[in-house]
This record gives C-alpha cells, structure tokens and sequence, in this order.
C-alpha cells in the first residue's frame, strides 16, 4: 500500500465506523424491544405468546415496507450533502413527513383491521380475539413509526445517526416497564395480557417520534439541515422522488420476509425438529446480520456523499473501504459460528435431537453470511447510485424462481429424511444468495463505468 494512500483509507474507516456504530446500537435496541416482548409474554401464558407472534408477523411486513419506502429519502439527501446543497435537504424534510403521514394513516388502518386475514387462519377463538386486540393497539402507533423513519432517513442520509440510536436505546428501556405494567396490570393500570402489549408498543413508537424529534433539534451538527416549523405544502414532484427510489426498497424488505416465511413453512412441513432447529440457525444468522445491514447503510451515505461531491476518487475510496469492512464483518460472524456451533446451539435449546441438526446448520448458516456480506456491500452501493430497482429484480429471480423451486425439489421431493430436506433447504438459500451477488456485482460494475453524475 502506498503511504500517502493510508491517511486518505484511515480516515475513510473512521468517517464509516462513526455512522455504523450508532445503527448497530439502534438495530439491536429495536430487536431487542421483540424479544422483551417474547419473554414477559411467555411467563404470562402461552394464549398471549402465541397471539403476539401472529401479531408481529403480520405488522412487521407492513412495517418494513414503511422503513423501504421512507429510506428513498436517505440516498437523495446524501448525494445533496455531498454537494453542500443544504436548502434542498431542508426542502426535502416536510415532504417526508407528508409521505410518513399518508404511509401511516394506510398501514395503521390495515393493521387494525385484520380480523378477516386472521380469521383465513383459522386459529382458536381465544387466540384470534388476542391477537387481533394486539394489533389494533400498535395500530395506533404505527403513524407515529412511520413519522420516526422519516426523521431517521433525514439524520441518516446527513450522516448524523447519534439522535436515531438515542431515541431507539431509549424506546426500548421505556417499554419495559411499560409492557410489565399493561401485560400484567401493574401500578394500579388494568391487566390487558396480549393487547397490553401492543399498547405498550404503540406508547414506545410515540415516545420514539418525540425523542427523536428532540434530539434531533438540539444536535449541532443538523441545525444547518432542519427547515423552520411551520406548516409546509406537500409537494408531488420531491414526494414522487422519494417514491420512485423507495417503493423498490420496501418492495425488497416485504418479498425478503415473505420468502423467509413460506422457506419456513415448508421446512415445517418436514417435522417439529426440522423447524424449531431452522428457527435456531435463523436466529444466529439474523444477530448477524444486523451490523452488516448498519456497515452496509453506513457504506451507502458515504458513496452518496462522494457521488454528491462528483470526486471519483471520493467514490472510489468510500466504496473499496465499505465493502472491505462489510465483507470484514460477514467474515467475522462466519468465524465465530464456525467456531462453537455446539455450543452456540446450547444457548438456544437443550434438545439433543433438535441440537444436532442445528449445529449442521449454523455451519451452512456460516456459509451463507459470507456471501450476503457480498451481496449487502453490492446491493448497498446501487443504493447510494439511485439504483434501487435492479437488487429488487435480482432478489426475486434469484429467491422465487431458483432457491424456491430448487429447495422445493430437492428438500421435500427427493430428500430421503427430515435432516436431507431441511439441509437441501439450506443449500439452496446458498446457492440464490450466490447468484443475487454476482447479478449485483455485475450491475455495480456497470455502474462503475458510467460518468459520476451528481443529481
């Protein structure tokens, strides 16, 4: 390495680690808020715990489609930023929150009245009453978590993520007591058991909002960002931008979970064992894969800035040190369950049987986190280019029509047991996570050759 090249990657590094930290502490604060839930739920009685995750399964998509859509904002702010054009970040702001308020008042809606997908479910009556008292309780915060992405998604795509990591960290340590008072019916409040829950959810996504929006006031460096308070016409053109780069995103975020979702009910399908040791390797994979989704964001606001900037040079440099420290992370988690899987396992089940077939795959698990870590830094490189739609396209020709179909056949038709068909499952999402890498690496590529074009 040539020595004046090691200033320039150093201090690259350090610009990185200083937007991923923050999103790794919000990411795990968020996660850890479901498995606050799973926990008090499951010492309450299995009725609510069951009525939770039915709940959860079904908002989380919606959601998630929410945060896809609202982070289009991101990408365009950052290439402003690396322009300098600060009136038009502050421009860019109120049409957010317009798009959050229409995002909010149609998944909120949805959320509450779920009583007709619950009932294509055909659960016990008792469970269905639950969780749908559940979900029309955190339908009423889901406006608010809609408004709190598109405040995160303004910080984020400046490059200021402290105020978002606060307000998560604090969310999360306010719903504790929160859901202990309204699940139980503690400090003289009303035990609601399931529906408490949500209602403690939808308390924390306020309290979020109102967080954020205050941290985010007295943060200095977003001050020159923030635009006055005051009611603001929407906008189509600015809103329909952020729609365009958007939609892909939170189309991507609802397919993922959803292809997820139907891998596992077909491995359900080949008996208890099969499934819960899934869940166990899933799990492992998902801790993992959250500081490489927060290197990989952080890798995204970075080229967007060079990008804003036109410097090639900038473009150049923030990608080969995002990718190498996204890889960096994937190689790291591929080492550490490597490393222990029997023991690892141990943390999540005492099932000897269920244990055995989970160490085989948290070694595949292993496999499959290196290569998405490729796939992330590709994937998130397009998004800093405005390119959202093609990773989309990728995803589902590499999910829907290879890993499915190939899973399917050699998983339930050909293999011989329970542990040949869940593994055949497992290779197959190797094999579609293999070929969504080389179609991204292949469009970043083409992208590479283009002119660097600021919008």
């Amino acid at each position: 390495m040539h020595s004046h090249k090691r200033p320039a990657i150093l201090a690259e590094s350090r610009a990185l680690l200083a937007l991923a930290w923050p999103m790794v502490v919000a990411q795990l604060a968020q996660v850890g808020t479901g498995v606050v839930d799973t926990i008090m739920a499951g010492h309450y009685n299995a009725t609510d715990l069951a009525a939770i995750a039915i709940g959860y399964n079904i908002w989380l998509p919606l959601y998630l489609f929410v945060i896809g859509v609202s982070l289009g904002a991101t990408y365009i702010i950052a290439q402003h930023a690396g322009a300098g054009r600060a009136v038009a970040i502050r421009d860019s702001l109120p049409q957010a929150l317009w798009l959050a308020l229409a995002l909010g008042l149609v998944v909120g809606p949805i959320c509450f009245g779920a009583a007709p997908l619950l009932a294509l479910l055909q659960l016990d009556a008792p469970t269905a009453a639950k969780s749908l008292a559940y979900m029309q309780a955190v339908a009423f915060g889901l406006p608010a978590a809609a408004v709190f992405e598109a405040l995160r998604c303004h910080s984020q795509g400046i490059g200021i993520m402290r105020p978002f990591a606060a307000a998560s960290v604090l969310g999360f340590l306010a719903n504790i007591p929160l859901n202990y008072a309204l699940m139980y019916g503690r400090w003289g409040l009303p035990e609601l058991g399931a529906a408490g829950c949500g209602w403690a959810t939808a308390l924390s996504m306020w309290l979020g909002v109102a967080l954020l929006g205050f941290y985010m006031t007295r943060a200095e460096g977003l001050k020159a960002y923030l635009p006055p308070l005051r009611l603001v016409a929407p906008r189509l053109a600015v809103i329909g931008d952020i729609v365009r780069l958007g939609l892909p995103l939170g189309a991507t975020l609802f397919v993922e979970i959803a292809f997820f979702s139907v891998i596992a009910l077909c491995i359900a399908t080949l008996g208890d064992i099969a499934m819960a040791a899934h869940q166990v390797a899933f799990s492992m994979w998902d801790v993992v894969y959250m500081p490489l989704v927060s290197f990989g964001s952080a890798m995204a606001i970075r080229v967007g800035h060079a990008i804003g900037s036109g410097d090639r040079a900038a473009v150049s440099l923030s990608i080969r040190c995002g990718m190498s420290m996204t890889v960096l992370v994937g190689l790291l988690g591929m080492t550490l369950l490597l490393s222990s899987p029997a023991f690892l396992v141990s943390l999540f089940t005492g099932d000897r049987d269920i244990a055995e077939v989970a160490v085989i795959l948290v070694r595949l698990a292993a496999l499959f986190i290196v290569i998405d870590s490729a796939q992330v830094a590709a994937s998130y490189c397009l998004r800093a280019f405005k390119d959202t739609r093609f990773a989309f396209f990728a995803l589902c020709l590499a999910y829907w029509l290879i890993t499915l179909p190939l899973g399917y056949w050699r998983g339930i038709i050909h293999a011989d047991n329970a542990l040949d068909g869940t593994v055949a499952f497992w290779q197959s999402l190797i094999a579609g996570i293999a070929v969504t890498s080389a179609l991204v690496f292949l469009r970043l590529a083409w992208n590479l050759r283009k002119p660097i074009s600021p919008a």
